[in-house]
């Protein structure tokens, strides 16, 4: 009790002793309010913390209203002193507020302390700097060996392994009463008279910092004080380390000094956490390496059984092991037991440390082998829960949206740190009486596809393992604290995931600047069933289109727009205003194909990837695209000795396989293509584009493969080497059944075996082979 009478109670900020010590000083108290370190514009958040139905892991999420989002964190687990004195004061009718920085102020400082001229601290709490105890900073000693800090240097004056084992030993053990209270007071005292010198010399951001939220929390002491609350009926919670500064209360915080305090319009909400977040394996400094550990000393504590505590937790080790097949017997878990207490007594204490517990368990369930049990024990230690609140507390619009989809979509079961995999079938489903069911599938992908717009990786697609299926979708969806975070966010977006994906879409389609990436938008855009954004899209990608000759990308957003036109039914999209945009694109496509068949040997793979798709899409929408239109411009490819020799061969195989050029002038071309004379680069690269397509028909054309070979036999050495190196690579694509027939033709006129032919003619290529191909991506086919 200090001067103005008011109870201070230092703790640190994840410590089950110091929640279980701290509930029954209330007890002995009675407090009438109870002040808590904490976010002072978040005390309305209070009564949905303590609610019935919400479960810590939860956290308080700030973040700004305007972009860059900053936001900041104030997470909560069952065991925290702070939780436990919300749940006391609302158990007891007192009064209970926050009475650290508001958020406002708060994002503000952490920003600068984050900058390069403040100190590190952390990224998600405001105070959630590596410490022994609550907001305490290392502090510096001159006397401490060089490149030990004074953690290092404590721990190994109590013969602890480090400094969490000490700290677990000396205080989480510490079951006596009072004794708490008064040692990790006396602990954070000396350590700030150690560090708090040095701090204001050589780190004033870090120093300021601590010093306005101190002076900010003394003003709403006092102003608690000023509403009625006596002194003695006052309990302040703080973390140990600014408990000295708060017992004074001399020096609060002026009118004209909060005036001037930095300030950045947020807002706050109530948010599920989870213990893997809340662990200090995460990067959260003011975690600790075992949050489920923790919440299991806790219920023990409560129950009076803290010895029990190795027992429960090398069965749940040992458990977890015979899962997966690793069976321990119970008598390995009692002899495990047995050694954790013995290593415990060893350093003076009567309950085994987390380090005493692992090393059992290494050693006994183990066999020596951290390995064995290195998964169970990180599954005990941190744990997978994930907290949950009440529907609707404390939710932006969106939040509040999103969880009534999940719930609409039956999806609520997924919302889990644990991935699982959703498979979906679009189609509708008959067997079922409402509309609703009947395409519920449907609808969950219309979400996840928005879901993935929007960033928010709650869900990532996979491959359905159904490719020719566009009813078919594959999804795993995973909750993270991380994507709840991204969701509040989204906010600023719109207030439904709906209209926050059509914002995005939207502001995607003003900055875009190629048919690829339109095409890529009104995909999006039929994916996530927003068909204004559709038409939006479709706007775009006609006016960027009108002055492009990028046959490959034409063709490629042809193929998407051929995709969606097919399969609009499936998702219940109208199409139908695609169908012009796509008879337009097609027909540039067209018309520009002669020109882009005018590339390197590189480029030529990009280009029958195009012709591929335009070919389908020919095939496909025969009675609303110009399909002699691309037959026409096939046959002049096909004869153009001008272009690039691979895709005029291709251009032939197309024409073959669609009937366009009879057998006889098929023949001709080929002995125009292979006369003596024409240089293997023309002559090989023609014959590899026209065996791409339509090989059983080409394999049974024997005459073919004499003129092939009567070409080959004209070539010299030279020539000969180089017609090897595209023949190669096009019998590299052939099947084993393909490879086989054609080193049978090949070997009978060729005069040597089957084998000898597969050799040759299949075979990697080699280093200066594949050297020759890259020199042909100079070729000028012009000059030929």
């Amino acid at each position: 009790m200090n001067a103005a009478g008011i109870h201070v109670f230092g703790v640190r900020h994840l410590s089950p002793a110091g929640a279980k010590h701290l509930v029954d000083f209330l007890d002995e108290i009675d407090p009438t309010a109870v002040l808590i370190e904490g976010p002072s514009d978040a005390s309305g958040e209070i009564r949905h913390l303590v609610h019935a139905t919400t479960k810590p892991p939860v956290a308080i999420l700030a973040f700004t209203e305007e972009v860059p989002v900053q936001t900041v964190l104030w997470p909560f687990a069952v065991y925290s002193p702070e939780y436990q004195a919300m749940k006391w004061a609302q158990k007891h009718g007192a009064y209970a507020a926050f009475i650290d920085l508001p958020s406002s102020s708060a994002v503000c400082l952490q920003e600068l302390r984050r900058s390069p001229v403040g100190s590190s601290g952390g990224e998600e709490s405001e105070d959630e700097k590596p410490e022994s105890v609550s907001g305490a900073a290392e502090p510096s000693d001159d006397s401490l060996p060089a490149g030990k800090s004074v953690y290092e240097r404590i721990a190994e004056l109590a013969g602890e392994y480090d400094y969490d084992m000490y700290w677990e030993r000396s205080y989480e053990h510490n079951l006596n009463a009072g004794s708490y209270r008064q040692s990790i007071t006396a602990f954070s005292g000396h350590m700030r008279e150690l560090s708090e010198e040095r701090e204001r010399l050589e780190d004033t951001v870090e120093y300021a910092y601590n010093a306005v939220r101190e002076s900010y929390m003394r003003r709403q002491i006092v102003e608690a004080i000023a509403a009625g609350h006596e002194p003695e009926r006052i309990v302040v919670v703080c973390g140990a380390y600014h408990a000295p500064a708060l017992s004074d209360l001399s020096n609060p915080m002026s009118d004209e000094e909060l005036t001037q305090l930095p300030s950045r319009a947020t807002k706050l909400t109530l948010m599920p956490y989870s213990y893997y977040k809340l662990s200090s394996i995460s990067g959260y400094g003011a975690g600790n390496a075992a949050p489920h550990y923790f919440e299991m000393m806790w219920e023990r504590m409560l129950k009076g059984a803290l010895t029990e505590l190795p027992h429960q937790y090398l069965s749940l080790v040992a458990g977890s092991m015979r899962k997966k097949g690793t069976h321990r017997s119970t008598a390995e878990v009692i002899e495990a037991v047995r050694l954790a207490e013995s290593l415990a007594a060893l350093h003076g204490g009567g309950i085994p440390t987390l380090r005493d517990l692992r090393d059992a368990a290494q050693t006994l369930l183990g066999r020596g082998e951290l390995a064995v049990v290195a998964e169970e024990l990180a599954r005990t230690d941190i744990g997978t829960a994930i907290g949950e609140l009440a529907e609707g507390v404390s939710q932006t619009p969106i939040q509040d949206d999103l969880n009534r989809q999940l719930k609409r979509l039956k999806l609520e079961k997924y919302k889990s740190v644990v991935a699982n995999d959703v498979i979906l079938d679009l189609r509708e489903n008959r067997r079922v009486a409402s509309k609703e069911s009947a395409y519920l599938d449907l609808n969950r992908s219309f979400l996840f596809h928005r879901l993935k717009l929007l960033g928010i990786d709650f869900v990532s697609a996979r491959p359905s393992g159904q490719e020719q299926a566009a009813w078919a979708e594959h999804w795993v969806v995973k909750w993270t604290p991380e994507v709840e975070i991204q969701v509040v966010e989204s906010t600023l977006l719109g207030e439904t995931v709906e209209v926050a994906a059509a914002y995005m879409l939207q502001q995607k389609l003003a900055d875009c600047s190629s048919i690829a990436e339109a095409s890529s938008l009104i995909r999006i855009a039929y994916e996530c069933g927003m068909i204004h954004q559709m038409e939006a899209g479709r706007q775009t990608l006609q006016k960027l289109a009108v002055d492009s000759r990028d046959v490959v990308q034409i063709a490629a957003a042809s193929r998407s727009l051929s995709v969606m036109i097919r399969y609009g039914g499936v998702r219940r999209m109208d199409t139908e205003p695609l169908v012009p945009l796509l008879q337009q694109l097609f027909m540039r496509a067209c018309l520009f194909l002669l020109d882009g068949s005018q590339c390197s040997d590189e480029v030529s793979g990009s280009m029958i990837t195009a012709m591929n798709e335009l070919n389908s899409v020919a095939m496909e929408h025969a009675e609303q695209v110009d399909e002699e239109l691309w037959l026409q411009e096939l046959r002049h490819l096909s004869e153009r000795d001008d272009l690039n020799a691979r895709l005029s061969g291709y251009a032939c195989a197309v024409l073959m396989e669609r009937n366009a050029i009879s057998a006889q002038q098929c023949a001709e071309e080929v002995s125009r293509r292979l006369s003596p004379g024409i240089p293997a680069d023309l002559g090989a690269g023609w014959f590899e584009g026209l065996s791409m397509r339509n090989r059983y028909a080409l394999l049974s054309r024997l005459s073919l493969w004499e003129q092939l070979n009567e070409y080959i036999l004209s070539l010299d050495d030279e020539e000969f080497a180089r017609a090897l190196v595209f023949l190669r690579r096009a019998f590299g694509s052939f099947s084993p059944k393909e490879k086989t027939m054609i080193a049978e033709l090949l070997g009978e006129l060729w005069g040597v075996n089957a084998e000898q032919a597969a050799e040759i003619l299949t075979g990697d290529l080699k280093e200066e082979e594949a050297k020759m191909l890259d020199e042909l991506n100079d070729f000028d086919f012009e000059d030929f």
